[in-house]
C-alpha cells in the first residue's frame, strides 16, 4: 500500500516539502511561497503535517543505508533544544570523520538517558562497526552509562572512554550546522513534534555529507532526492537506475 494513499498531492510533491524544509532550514511560510512559485498551492498547515508524517518515516527506511560509520573512534555529546519555552537534551554521535551516527532526544540529562542513547547507537552494529574509543566531555554521566553498558554485553569491554576536549570540536561545529536547521523553528510545542522534525533534519543531514554515497548515483542533490524517493517506492528501482546509468555510460564510450 502506498505510503501517501488518500492525500490530495503526490508523493512526489510531498516528499519533495519534507525534503526541502529537512535540507535548507527554512520556514513553513516560506516554503508555501516557494512551492506556490513551482505551481503548487499548499497551505503551510499542511506542509507542517507532512513533515511530521513523513519526516520520521523517511529517517526510519533510510536508516540501514546512512547509518554506517567510517571510523571506530566516536565524539559524543550533546546541545540544548527548547521544547514548549523548556530546554531539552539532544544526544548526537558522530565518528571523528563527522558521519552522523545515532541521536536521541531527551527530556532530562542524567546517566539514564546517556545509557539510553549510547544503547540505541550501539544497536545494530555489528561488532567490528562498535566503537573502541569513545571520547565525551567531562560530565560523570556518561562514565557511568559505558560502564553499565559493557556489563551488560552492549558495548565492548576494550571500548576506551575518552575525555578530551579538542577531539569533540569536530562534534560541536556538527552541532552548529544543525542549530541553522532548527533555528527558523522558533521552538516546538512537543517533545513528540520536535524529535519527528529533528529527524528528518538529521537524516538530510546525513545525506548531505555524503552518508548513503552508495546508494546516490549522480553524486549530487538529484541523487539525493532519488535516494528518498525509491526509499518511498516511487520511481524506477535501484537497480534499474544503475543499468539505465552503465547503458548510457557505455553509448558514451562508443561516440
Amino acid at each position: 500500500m502506498s505510503a501517501f494513499k488518500g492525500r490530495h498531492f503526490s508523493g512526489e510533491v510531498v516528499l519533495w516539502a519534507v525534503r526541502w524544509y529537512c535540507r535548507y532550514g527554512i520556514s513553513y511560510r516560506d516554503l508555501e511561497q516557494m512551492m506556490v512559485e513551482r505551481g503548487v498551492r499548499v497551505d503551510h498547515a499542511t506542509i507542517y503535517r507532512w513533515v511530521q508524517r513523513y519526516a520520521p518515516e523517511m529517517e526510519k527506511r533510510l536508516r540501514w543505508q546512512w547509518r554506517r560509520p567510517s571510523s571506530c573512534s566516536w565524539r559524543v555529546d550533546e546541545t540544548y533544544i527548547k521544547v514548549l519555552g523548556k530546554w531539552a537534551y539532544l544526544y548526537r554521535a558522530v565518528d571523528k570523520f563527522g558521519n552522523t551516527i545515532d541521536f536521541y532526544l531527551s527530556p532530562p540529562r542524567n546517566a539514564k538517558a546517556a545509557k539510553r542513547f549510547l544503547g540505541k547507537a550501539l544497536s545494530g552494529f555489528k561488532d567490528w562497526e562498535k566503537p573502541n574509543i569513545i571520547n565525551t566531555d567531562k560530565a560523570s554521566t556518561y562514565g557511568l552509562a559505558i560502564s553499565e553498558l559493557k556489563v551488560e554485553g552492549k558495548c565492548p569491554t576494550d571500548t576506551e572512554h575518552r575525555q578530551v576536549k579538542y577531539l569533540n570540536n569536530i562534534i560541536e561545529a556538527d552541532h552548529g550546522k544543525l542549530k541553522q536547521l532548527i533555528r527558523p523553528v522558533r521552538g516546538f510545542k512537543t517533545m513528540k513534534t520536535a524529535y519527528a522534525t529533528i529527524k528528518g533534519f538529521e537524516v538530510m543531514r546525513a545525506l548531505r555529507k555524503g552518508q548513503a554515497g552508495a546508494f546516490n548515483f549522480s553524486k549530487d542533490v538529484l541523487g539525493e532526492a532519488r535516494l528518498v524517493e525509491r526509499a518511498f517506492g516511487i520511481g524506477p528501482s535501484a537497480l534499474s537506475e544503475a543499468m539505465t546509468m552503465l547503458e548510457n555510460h557505455l553509448q558514451s564510450d562508443k561516440i
